[in-house]
């Protein structure tokens, strides 16, 4: 009975102390590194295979605080603030998914990574299709929530695109925009007229594939249906009783999941 009360303790300990860790301002795990002409900042958590997490418009590392813990238990979770967000310095006017895809694939040669798993959330999940069309040696294996392969109302509820464009305008309208205000605007605008990844490109991408939205995400199930239709190797998982942020909504079923996916032979049907 003292044994089964110590190893309670333990756990409980450790989900105390994995509550606490200020992800995304963790000065024993982040540091700058020099990628493309900008200031990347990145936590890196644990050991053995890595596993890169890409968070999505607007976000940061902090977005993964819910996730990271779990998976730093089994693998080297590498975890970057993307261009223009979170800590990254990026003082340049333009902005692309092809760009984020691209400075992913700099940071993983600048750690001296030769190939890893990737998990991409909403416009994460974009820079990780990009990235495995771009960059197919950098990927094992891919797993994408909330992903869409165009803008506009056909992929996405046309009350999230409206917001967009409410907020857009309302940004337009600042004259002397603060960093953070130019930052939001470049980020937005890039959603109205990208991404443009055609169903026709995804075949490109050969690597084992897991296809993830919530039953009430922001993408629209048929757009969600067919980025897995088009795709070689690829499973589906509509994810219950969730929105837009899966990882979060659903965490303890997500991390398992998407850790069975990596860990599994994939099977094709």
């Amino acid at each position: 009975m003292y044994k089964l009360w110590l190893l309670v303790i333990t756990v409980i300990s450790l989900q105390v102390a994995a509550q606490n860790i200020p992800y995304g301002n963790n000065k024993a795990a982040g540091k700058y590194y020099n990628v493309r002409g900008i200031k990347m900042y990145c936590e890196i958590y644990g050991k053995g295979v890595p596993l890169v997490m890409i968070h999505g418009n607007g976000g940061s590392i902090t977005d993964f605080k819910m996730n990271i813990a779990w998976f730093s238990k089994h693998y080297k979770v590498i975890v970057a603030d993307n261009r223009a967000q979170g800590k990254s310095v990026d003082t340049n006017d333009s902005l692309s998914y092809e760009m984020m895809a691209d400075d992913i694939a700099a940071l993983l040669d600048t750690l001296h990574v030769e190939s890893a798993n990737i998990i991409g959330w909403s416009d994460g999940g974009i820079d990780g299709l990009l990235l495995a069309m771009r960059h197919p040696e950098k990927v094992k294996k891919l797993a994408i929530t909330g992903a869409n392969l165009w803008p506009g109302i056909t992929a996405v509820t046309e009350s999230s695109v409206e917001d967009d464009k409410k907020r857009l305008e309302e940004l337009n309208n600042i004259t002397n925009k603060t960093t953070a205000e130019k930052h939001e605007y470049k980020l937005l605008h890039m959603m109205q007229v990208q991404p443009n990844i055609s169903l026709e490109s995804l075949k490109k991408i050969q690597c084992p594939t897991l296809v993830i939205a919530g039953d009430h995400d922001l993408i629209k199930p048929e757009h969600t249906l067919l980025i897995f239709k088009h795709l070689p190797h690829a499973y589906l998982w509509i994810v219950p009783n969730s929105t837009h942020s899966t990882l979060q909504d659903q965490r303890d079923i997500f991390n398992k999941t998407v850790n069975d996916f990596f860990i599994k032979p994939f099977h094709s049907f």
